[in-house]
């Protein structure tokens, strides 16, 4: 299966590559010297803990150059191909299906905004070197533009088919024109009072120029004729984003029934535009770039982010999704008035802004949700009748989220501001929820005059403003507000708290792989690590020191931090474990993260792999390395795990010379992907897990499950594809989501220790 020669434009966007066949979602991959001979797809045992590797496959081409990496924005664009088949999953609730929809288009969006903003910003300054898949800027965009159209066409049929299921079981999406007399009185109610005095009609003329319309802005174009006169009129109707999407219409009891806003308006327009008739209608929304530029120098940090978010809201325009069949005058207008490109414009047959789907998820029925799950708290912490530093007392302790419920990180800090003995709390803040009970937490603490210092991240995308209201909070509290570095973001997740226990004082610290945001904690998977390890809490302190004072480290004891040493940290163990497999021992590296890109660690990869070392990862999105190619990474494995709950932990384990899983194995958690932003230009910590128990919960329960999972398991070969396994019908396929949910994790479970650890089963529906 040849793959197209990037330097051959003209042929890229009718390629030779499917790029998302049902079950083999990937994007396409163009190399100048690559070709594929005579593939057939193996097949796919995403059994990684039991089944063997599979036959290595044949690449014909310069494996020492570019085509032994995968391009980094069409790897992502498979991931988000895998998201979209979710909601076409039977296996999978019906508004969960639909969720799946609006998640994959809300991914779309912010891709646009960021990364395709930044390929285009680099193609209009004349930019020509290529990523390291040997893809200039100009070519990726080629490929991202004729993948992405497919994608959002495909979004509309999942769509249309959801609707039909939905109706079936009682949630209907109408249209002006199934409106009965009763629906009409009742919307004229709710046009009158809750959409009406918020809209702005906008005629287009000389006197009237075209408004600015704000990133995910969706508006109503209009072509209006008079009734007296026959004089034309071109109108715009913003579509403002502070009223529900979907307009709730009387339905018999135990059925739903909606009405989009945009047909609501089209419904009232004599109401907004008196003596006008209708003559040609389209709706339109537009993305906008949304990266930030900040000035080196810039002397007040707070000030200067605030400014740049008003930059952003103004951004130029990166894409134009309209509807198909807008009239031709209106197209005309919208392209000349945003100033895009036909390259630029998607047309869509269907419902613009799928994002506001999440609407329609609806709580009101249970049947067609995930079935309810409440988060453990953990039996230790029972047993000590909710002391989580006694807890902590008796021995590490790891949390596995959602699993175990994140509110045990926020008593953590409550129960330190409120504790009389506590004298300081030190905490980074990365992502935080808006009524954030841990910023609340540390301005309780605050203003009982304990020393609180927290490091607030203001580049932390599209959660700048919320950081910036969270930092005047803590200042007004009495809090040390930092920023850490302005050309480095802080994305280590730590929290400190020192007590005074008898003569001495003893550092509590709290290591994560996510975010301190209770939100995003209910769905994405992620470990906390409790402890009162001197020389851990040696190291934390050290690392606040690094980000309020710029002084470097000069020792840590059991921690790694980029930019300085997780990098280097995980190349020697990466180079050990080669070691390991020249000498003839078991050499084993499982490791699990969101993405994968970093060149020289991918080398590395391939070197271990070439020496023998058994190399199984668990990569949900970005992967820019080929697996199992012949004579380059026979041994590499790779998987993607996309189903109920986000994978977001970063763990990396070691065989050591023992194998996997081993008591003498080398376990890694970690704040950090394997990107290069993350290893050279972020602040992230690798932290070794010593305690024998958490070290049994991460490679024989957390890692092994992993490992195992065949219900939610992509597996990656060797041309970029993700392929999932079609089991027989009645197959048990083990679910690792589902059996996280039946058995607490090991650390947290008082009495119980490393001898006890359950058996990867689960219950079966």
């Amino acid at each position: 299966m040849p793959l197209t020669d990037p330097s051959d434009i003209s042929g890229i966007k009718k390629g030779a590559v499917d790029i998302a066949p049902r079950r083999a979602h990937y994007p396409r991959q163009h190399r100048k010297t690559v070709t594929i001979e005579a593939y057939s797809a193996p097949m796919i045992q995403a059994d990684f803990l039991s089944a063997p590797f599979p036959e290595p496959q044949d690449l014909d081409g310069d494996l020492s150059g570019p085509a032994r990496f995968m391009n980094r924005e069409l790897s992502w664009l498979g991931f988000n191909w895998r998201v979209l088949e979710e909601a076409e999953n039977l296996r999978v609730p019906l508004l969960e299906r639909l969720r799946f929809v609006s998640i994959s288009a809300t991914n779309l969006d912010e891709f646009y905004t960021v990364r395709v903003a930044g390929l285009r910003e680099m193609v209009n300054e004349g930019v020509t070197a290529p990523a390291i898949d040997g893809l200039t800027p100009a070519e990726q965009l080629v490929l991202i533009n004729d993948n992405a159209r497919e994608l959002l066409a495909r979004q509309q049929d999942i769509f249309a088919a959801l609707t039909e299921e939905m109706a079936e079981a009682g949630i209907d999406i109408c249209t002006r024109d199934e409106l009965s007399e009763a629906d009409k009185a009742l919307l004229h109610e709710v046009f009158l009072e809750q959409v009406f005095p918020v809209l702005s009609p906008l005629a287009i003329d000389p006197a009237h120029p075209f408004p600015f319309i704000p990133n995910t802005g969706y508006a109503l174009a209009l072509e209006l004729e008079s009734t007296r006169d026959k004089r034309k009129l071109q109108a715009l109707l913003p579509i403002p984003a502070q009223i529900a999407r979907f307009i709730a219409l009387p339905a018999p009891e135990g059925q739903f029934r909606f009405l989009p806003l945009e047909e609501l308006l089209l419904e009232h327009l004599p109401s907004l535009f008196p003596g006008f008739r209708l003559k040609g209608a389209c709706g339109f929304r537009v993305l906008r770039d949304s990266d930030l530029e900040v000035e080196d120098e810039a002397e007040d940090l707070v000030r200067e982010f605030e400014t740049a978010l008003k930059r952003r809201r103004r951004g130029e325009v990166v894409r134009l999704t309209i509807s198909a069949d807008a009239p031709a005058r209106l197209l005309k207008m919208i392209q000349r008035e945003l100033h895009v490109t036909e390259n630029e414009i998607v047309e869509i047959g269907g419902m613009l802004g799928l994002a506001d789907l999440s609407e329609l998820v609806l709580d009101e029925r249970p049947d067609l949700l995930w079935p309810a799950f409440t988060p453990r708290i953990p039996e230790r912490v029972t047993d000590h009748e909710g002391d989580i530093f006694a807890a902590i007392r008796q021995k590490d302790m790891l949390l596995h989220h959602p699993y175990e419920t994140f509110d045990m990180v926020v008593r953590f800090l409550q129960q330190a501001a409120r504790d009389p003995n506590v004298v300081a709390i030190k905490q980074t803040l990365y992502r935080t929820s808006r009524d954030s009970p841990i910023v609340e937490a540390l301005c309780e603490a605050a203003e009982e005059g304990k020393s609180v210092t927290a490091l607030v991240e203001l580049k932390a995308r599209f959660d700048e403003a919320a950081n910036i209201r969270q930092s005047r909070r803590l200042e007004r509290a009495g809090a040390h507000v930092v920023y850490g570095f302005l050309n480095l973001k802080t994305h280590a997740k730590i929290s400190t708290v020192v007590r005074r226990e008898g003569d001495k004082l003893v550092t509590y610290t709290h290591y994560g792989t996510g975010n301190y945001h209770p939100i995003t904690a209910r769905i994405y998977t992620d470990l906390s690590l409790f402890t009162c390890d001197a020389a851990l809490g040696r190291d934390a302190t050290k690392v606040f020191n690094y980000l309020s004072g710029y002084v470097e480290p000069d020792k840590l004891e059991n921690l790694a931090i980029s930019p300085l040493s997780l990098k280097p940290r995980l190349l020697d163990m990466i180079a050990a474990e080669a070691e390991h497999a020249r000498a003839g021992r078991p050499a084993q590296i499982w490791a699990k993260m969101n993405s994968l890109i970093e060149p020289e660690v991918i080398d590395a990869l391939y070197a271990a792999s070439q020496a023998g070392v058994e190399i199984s990862l668990v990569v949900r999105g970005i992967c820019g390395l080929r697996p199992g190619v012949k004579g380059l990474s026979e041994t590499i494995r790779v998987k993607s795990i996309v189903g109920r709950f986000l994978e977001h932990s970063r763990i990396v384990c070691f065989g050591a010379g023992f194998g996997l899983p081993h008591k003498k194995a080398r376990v890694f958690i970690s704040s950090a992907d394997w990107m290069g932003r993350n290893l050279s230009r972020r602040v992230e910590t690798l932290v070794e897990i010593n305690t024998p128990t958490v070290k049994a919960q991460i490679t024989s329960q957390i890692m092994a499950a992993n490992m195992a999972d065949t219900a939610q398991s992509w597996v990656m070969d060797a041309s970029g594809r993700f392929l999932r396994e079609e089991l027989p019908e009645g197959t048990f396929s083990f679910n690792c989501h589902r059996f996280f949910m039946e058995n607490p994790s090991l650390s947290g479970r008082g009495s119980a220790g490393a001898s006890d650890v359950p058996k990867l089963t689960h219950g079966e529906d």
